[in-house]
């Protein structure tokens, strides 16, 4: 089933698959929804009503061109308005990348909607900019994306070959045509230019209020783009519990690279909180 939702006229569409308690799934860059297929598909086996949907900006849902239009009060907003067309008072919330990071800011803002969270690769807001030079050097290739017109240039450099032998997605030949439709290369580049400016560790840390959710975070010893402590650390901003997960071996793309793993610790976390 498809479910859609309209937020400050900005139209978002997600599948629907299931029964049983809501888990939302949050899409990062480069990805759309399809990230969570092998996951999602796993945890509608195990009884969840599973909703993944394409975020603003990305591939079946409605792309602003101002960047000011990806400031995360908005994107906050599409998840509430999302949640409200599908019914759901509460959700566990999964999110990776910056669909982790989106995951983050809806606990911390709208605690009455979430029943759990987990946090795939990116660690709370706060911990990831106070996480120190290790991560300030990862995330060096920011400083291109925030750029418009130099972000794009670097990412199409070579024929992509940034996302094929850089970042090394798992599915980078899709995701390359993907970006090259209706714009989407700009419009995933917005959020980082709405919300990692340049100077984002070099200025006061963001505050946010503390997660009043169970939180889970999971965090891979190959991730090229982020540090061990950026995830660890988090556990200072959820009052009510974190529980940490080291994968071995996988890079940023875990979702794709371990999903029956990932299955089985998002649905056995989900369980012990339901």
């Amino acid at each position: 089933m498809i479910v859609t939702s309209s937020n400050e006229g900005v139209r978002i569409v997600a599948d629907d698959l299931g029964d049983g308690a809501p888990v939302l799934l949050l899409h990062g860059w480069p990805d759309t929804a399809t990230l969570w297929d092998e996951v999602g598909a796993g945890l509608v086996a195990r009884g969840a009503r599973v909703i993944t949907p394409d975020l603003r900006g990305c591939g079946r849902s409605d792309k602003p061109s101002a960047v000011e239009a990806y400031a995360m009060h908005h994107l906050v907003a599409d998840v509430l308005a999302l949640l409200d067309a599908a019914g759901v008072e509460r959700a566990h919330v999964v999110g990776h990348d910056w669909g982790a990071a989106l995951a983050w800011a809806v606990a911390s803002f709208a605690p009455q909607r979430v029943r759990s969270l987990a946090a795939l690769a990116v660690g709370h807001p706060t911990a990831f900019r106070a996480a120190g030079v290790e991560q300030q050097i990862k995330s060096l290739y920011t400083q291109l994306f925030v750029r418009e017109g130099l972000g794009e240039a670097f990412l199409r450099a070579s024929d992509h070959e940034v996302l094929r032998r850089w970042f090394v997605h798992p599915r980078a030949e899709s995701v390359i045509v993907e970006l090259e439709r209706d714009g989407q290369l700009s419009t995933h580049l917005n959020w980082y230019r709405a919300n990692l400016p340049a100077n984002a560790f070099f200025v006061e840390l963001p505050r946010l209020p503390p997660v009043q959710a169970p939180t889970i975070g999971l965090w891979s010893s190959g991730d090229r783009a982020l540090c061990e402590s950026q995830m660890t650390e988090s556990a200072r901003y959820c009052a009510n519990g974190f529980t940490y997960v080291r994968l071995e071996g996988y890079g940023h793309w875990f979702p794709l690279e371990a999903s029956e793993e990932v299955t089985k610790v998002l649905s056995d976390f989900q369980a012990q909180v339901a």
